[in-house]
């Protein structure tokens, strides 16, 4: 033992601290493992090294001296690196590379099995190199795999769920087990992740587990099922909200692009989707009234397809909130049941005359001038070509004829593509249309048109006309373009599209808009960015280079129905025209616009930039993304001078300095996406002016929704990188997805010094976000409430329910002369007041459409509540209640709270 000592170490004598471990051959492996704690526990890891040596070699079975080591070993389970087990494993996987004759399998069958399933007890640990060590070592994978199957179950029965599902993978033993037995518990203890792991790979898995998910989606659907099916699962609310409808669903769609999986597979999530994607449609058609006739009209026929549930669903939403003559028409388009009809819709329809039994809708396709209105040439950008100017390019010899065209030699080329709105039915959304302008003339490349896409000749001028280095393309956000060329041509992905020529103007109007933003700050003056503009994006950067903003009705359109309107091919040809006629005034006058005189210096340069970060070391990286951060957030809202203190380290959530500008609720205005609902209804719950996107929207209507209206986008994970190109500067907060929505809240509340009082508490809608209330007082709620049939005389035995309290008169007469007395609730001064005279008395509706939410309210409440308000977009009821109290103590922190609160 001396002379290996000497040996390892390199001496001619050993060191007089080893000469007490000298360790004899034939070690028991009791004595080694107590010579190792001891060295362990005094950390000289230098004699812990040689000792792990020479302790191996002198054991006369290794295999089975390490497990005896392992068995006894303190912290063996937690398997981390401060931990003797950890130390031993690492050393033998050294030791034993020397010694490969004395490896698991030089042993017999007989022999070896003991010693695995020995090693298999010892594997109840979730560390990765604890558990791989101790596999690969005694190779485990060759084992029987009833044997493994086995340990797993005795796992499962443990509550080990996350550990047996982890040791499964990595003993490649899915096909052995039971998919829910496996996966169920792991999505109840919110580890749907880990659940996705243990079926990748295994195709008929993951369509169980697509399946399975899909099946939890359906109406009838019980969690009481899954209760009794495993008892000793403790389930929180926490965890119970995973498995909802709509979350599933998302998680369901998701699942099925990433498995290649069959989309019949999940129908009743594909119906939960669907019927989210309506009910956005008619609140943007009816409640918003943003979307025109056509246009909903297009859509719903794409969401609806031939569901009859849901065409169902579209008669009695139609009922609500349109007119019984166009729940009628719809019932009669889609040739509905009459017993699956309300009675009044049938009888609507007998008293429908001939005219009116189909939806009327305009023929604008074949009517419509080219040339629009004269209000819309004064307010909008105008293409300076007449219609002939404009060719539909469907077929391979008008193909060549627009070859012909862009790809001369020096030609500059507007790009824009369309593609039809799925509304998250489908993730991948395919080009219908290309728009290619030159100077005289704009091609439209019909992807619709039959045989046309995937013509081989068509597929070579698209590669021909991106990679030819003397055709200059501009585009504005191409990123979003390219995606969808991708999923249109998949021999894209197969030989990479090359992209040469190519100038993206979102780079030179950032650089535009960090220039605006710089001279503002050398300013005395505090300014909005944007201000006096509600265009953003490319319309924003046309109205500040040729005066007039673009036309954006058309955008959300159904790109894929043929004939196209004349309304959309104008907007098609405007979006790809104005980027020649942007460029040519940026090209004649780069200085006046704060750019260099090569524009296209500034995508390069950018490029370099964004290839130079991925180079930084970590830290370097990290202070680079926080730098980006306050960049992203920098005037979001309002820029105000630097201060020298103030200038550095302000990052989202962090307070801001005294000399930072305070702003009100009502000023801040956000879009917040579909991954942060919750953030958003606790800021309306604040009084900010909050935009959700549902969760059938695609990421990018937060961007046009931001262009619109100038909110800011609230959002996190991958679509941060996406939307912030597509958005001006400083539009766009990344948030943490991991944290919870009040404490995002604060984030966002903090990082804007927003700085709400409790009168802004309840000064919006929770529920659609407006900020106009009527107030109904007592009396009128009864009557109300029995003209609708939800209140029974029996039910008011209550006198107070009969006699109007002088008060509530009162309360009544000063909201409807905006008097604002100390009677009406604490948040009167944040809110707009419209009169109760607005409501019509027959149909209890108001004048945009919305009726009151009466089934909504309690007979029982009655008697306790004397004023009732109501918002006047949605018709969802309000009443005085604890829950101010839950929200005021909630957000303390951050509210604004004076002595008379």
């Amino acid at each position: 033992m001396l002379d290996s000592l000497k040996e390892v170490e390199g001496h001619s004598e050993a060191p007089p601290h080893l000469c007490m471990y000298l360790i004899p051959q034939g070690l028991d492996p009791a004595v080694l493992r107590d010579q190792l704690f001891e060295l362990w526990n005094r950390k000289d890891l230098q004699t812990l090294h040689l000792a792990f040596l020479q302790g191996f070699s002198k054991l006369s079975e290794p295999l089975e001296g390490l497990l005896t080591i392992l068995e006894s070993c303190p912290g063996k389970q937690k398997g981390r690196s401060h931990t003797l087990g950890h130390h031993i494993l690492m050393e033998y996987q050294t030791w034993i590379k020397e010694h490969p004759k004395l490896s698991i399998s030089s042993l017999s069958e007989q022999q070896a099995v003991p010693l695995q399933c020995r090693a298999l007890s010892l594997l109840t640990d979730t560390q990765s190199n604890f558990v791989e060590s101790i596999i690969n070592i005694y190779q485990l994978t060759s084992l029987d795999p009833a044997i493994l199957s086995m340990h797993i179950l005795r796992l499962q029965a443990l509550n080990c769920h996350k550990e047996a599902a982890i040791l499964s993978i990595k003993l490649k033993l899915q096909k052995e087990l039971n998919m829910e037995e496996m996966c169920v518990p792991l999505i109840l203890q919110g580890k749907l992740s880990l659940a996705e792991s243990f079926v990748t790979g295994h195709s008929q898995l993951e369509q169980q587990l697509v399946v399975l998910l899909d099946s939890w989606c359906h109406p009838n659907f019980s969690v009481e099922e899954i209760s009794k099916r495993f008892p000793r699962l403790s389930l929180s609310k926490h965890y119970m909200a995973q498995i909802q409808p709509k979350m599933l669903t998302k998680h369901i769609l998701r699942l099925v692009e990433k498995f290649n999986i069959n989309q019949g597979l999940c129908p009743n999530a594909l119906h939960k989707r669907r019927l989210d994607s309506l009910r956005f449609l008619m609140y943007k058609r009816f409640v918003e009234k943003s979307m025109t006739e056509e246009n909903w009209s297009d859509h719903v026929q794409y969401v609806l397809s031939d569901d009859l549930e849901l065409q169902i669903h579209l008669v009695e939403m139609l009922m609500k909130y349109c007119s019984l003559q166009k729940a009628a028409q719809w019932s009669l388009r889609y040739k509905i049941p009459r017993n699956r009809l309300p009675c009044v819709v049938w009888e609507t329809q007998q008293t429908l005359p001939p005219d009116l039994q189909q939806i009327g809708l305009s023929d604008s396709a074949q009517n419509e001038e080219w040339k629009p209105s004269q209000s819309h040439c004064e307010k909008f950008y105008q293409v300076p070509l007449t219609k002939d100017k404009v060719h539909f390019v469907d077929t391979p010899e008008a193909l060549q004829r627009c070859r012909n065209v862009v790809l001369k030699e020096g030609s500059v080329v507007g790009v824009d593509m369309e593609w039809q709105p799925t509304f998250g039915c489908i993730s991948a959304q395919q080009v219908a249309l290309i728009q290619l302008a030159v100077l005289d003339q704009v091609f439209l490349l019909d992807l619709s048109a039959n045989g046309f896409c995937q013509h081989p000749d068509t597929v070579s001028f698209i590669r021909s006309f991106f990679s030819n280095k003397n055709v200059l393309k501009l585009g504005y956000g191409m990123a979003g373009d390219l995606k969808c060329l991708l999923a249109t041509w998949h021999q894209f992905l197969e030989e990479p599209l090359q992209m040469e020529g190519v100038l993206d103007l979102l780079s030179i109007h950032q650089k535009i808009q960090r220039g605006k933003v710089s001279r503002t700050h050398n300013g005395p003056k505090e300014v909005l960015v944007g201000e006096d503009s509600a265009e953003k994006g490319l319309s924003l950067l046309v109205q500040q280079v040729l005066g007039r903003p673009l036309d954006k009705t058309e955008q959300m359109s159904n790109w894929e129905k043929r004939p196209l309107r004349i309304s959309q091919i104008r907007y098609a040809v405007a979006d790809a025209y104005c980027l020649l006629d942007v460029y040519s005034v940026l090209s004649r006058n780069p200085a006046y616009f704060g750019l260099p005189a090569d524009l296209r210096s500034i995508s390069s340069s950018h490029s370099e930039k964004s290839g130079d970060k991925k180079k930084e070391k970590p830290s370097q990286a990290k202070q680079s993304k926080q730098a980006l951060g306050r960049e992203e957030c920098q005037g979001a809202q309002r820029v105000s001078p630097p201060h020298p203190d103030t200038e550095k380290g302000l990052l989202c959530g962090e307070k801001p300095s005294e000399d930072s500008s305070i702003l009100h609720p009502q000023q801040l205005r956000v879009v917040c996406d579909n991954m942060l609902q919750g953030l958003g209804r606790y800021l309306r719950c604040l009084g900010v002016d909050v935009v959700m996107l549902e969760n059938t929207d695609d990421h990018r209507i937060a961007a046009k929704l931001a262009q619109a209206e100038g909110r800011v986008i609230l959002t996190c994970g991958q679509p941060y990188q996406s939307l912030r190109s597509q958005v001006g500067e400083g539009r766009c907060l990344s948030l943490d997805c991991s944290e919870k929505a009040r404490d995002q809240a604060v984030r966002v509340l903090r990082h804007f010094n927003v700085q709400p009082t409790p009168s802004d508490i309840f000064s919006r809608c929770q529920a659609c976000n407006s900020d106009q209330y009527v107030a109904v007082p007592r009396e009128d709620m009864i009557r109300m409430l029995k003209q609708k049939g939800f209140l029974q005389d029996q039910e008011n035995t209550d006198p107070t329910l009969h006699t109007p309290h002088p008060q509530d008169e009162e309360k009544l007469g000063d909201i409807l002369t905006s008097s604002m007395s100390t009677e009406l609730p604490r948040y009167a001064l944040q809110c707009r007041w419209a009169p109760l005279s607005g409501l019509d008395p027959d149909t209890l509706t108001f004048p945009g459409g919305a009726p009151i939410q009466l089934h909504t309210v309690p007979p029982t409440l009655l008697p306790r509540i004397s004023l009732f308000y109501v918002c006047t977009r949605c018709g969802k009821v309000f009443w005085e209640g604890s829950h101010f109290g839950r929200v005021l103590s909630m957000f303390q922190e951050v509210l604004h709270i004076t002595s008379k609160d």
